[in-house]
């Protein structure tokens, strides 16, 4: 992915999407999209040197890790009512996914995620 093009967001997201199709339930499958989206636009914005996005399936569980180049763990943040959209993708991260953390990376880092669910 180029290091500050967005629109990658939306390819990597179409990509899951039909990765997914035969592989996994839908909802499960939607919710990956959603947090796959916020992982990648998050590479992209704050380390401004690309994302690799790696997707693995099991039978009860769905994987999917963003790995960047920039050294540092992402920090947490609490958006007030004011931020607009600012600061929410590690929230809904934690509040969504099943398992999730961030794995420091030489060089750089990778933040995961894991779903519960169902195959087709």
């Amino acid at each position: 992915m180029a290091h500050t093009d967005l629109a990658a967001v939306g390819e990597v997201r179409h990509a899951l999407r039909e990765f997914l199709r035969y592989r996994w339930s839908t909802e499960p499958a939607q919710v990956a999209e959603l947090l796959l989206s916020e992982l990648v636009t998050n590479a992209l914005i704050h380390t401004g040197r690309g994302a690799v996005v790696t997707v693995s399936v099991a039978p009860a569980r769905l994987r999917v890790e963003v790995r960047d180049f920039v050294s540092g763990l992402p920090l947490s943040y609490v958006p007030n009512a004011d931020d607009g959209t600012h600061g929410r993708g590690l929230l809904l991260v934690r509040s969504l996914a099943d398992a999730w953390g961030v794995s420091a990376h030489a060089p750089g880092k990778v933040v995961w995620f894991e779903l519960d669910g169902e195959r087709p």
